[in-house]
């Protein structure tokens, strides 16, 4: 069964994208656009990875990785934040607050797409 990547993001380009090339490394995708929504995927089904945007409706990706960690039956799940704050004390925030990595916009697209391999593996389990 292929491993699932849950992307968080509002943005809709950089979803086709990141959606596009994470289906085509192998893993399952699932797409939730603003912080409620990605709570609610996280408890139907718990992804292998997030990749999470901090700057996204309702709940801002800092809000969401801190729940995400207060909840011991999500521990397995990794999270790799993605914005556009590139400054040094927001990147240590998300990974104070929980964040396996931190990607800075703008990316090239395969540079989700290795963080991903590295934490994941391949595509598919078996």
């Amino acid at each position: 069964m292929a491993k699932s990547v849950l992307v968080v993001e509002d943005e809709p380009n950089i979803v086709l994208s990141l959606e596009y090339v994470i289906k085509e490394a192998g893993y399952e995708v699932r797409v939730a656009r603003d912080g409620e929504e990605a709570l609610k995927a996280v408890e139907e089904a718990a992804p292998d990875l997030i990749l999470l945007d901090v700057m996204i409706p309702k709940r801002d990706g800092y809000d969401v990785c801190q729940t995400i960690r207060a909840n011991p039956a999500w521990n397995d799940v990794n999270i790799i934040m993605l914005t556009a704050r590139g400054r040094e004390v927001e990147r240590e925030k998300g990974l104070a607050l929980g964040a396996d990595a931190y990607i800075t916009k703008p990316f090239s697209t395969r540079e989700p797409t290795d963080r991903l391999k590295r934490v994941l593996g391949a595509g598919a389990s078996g």
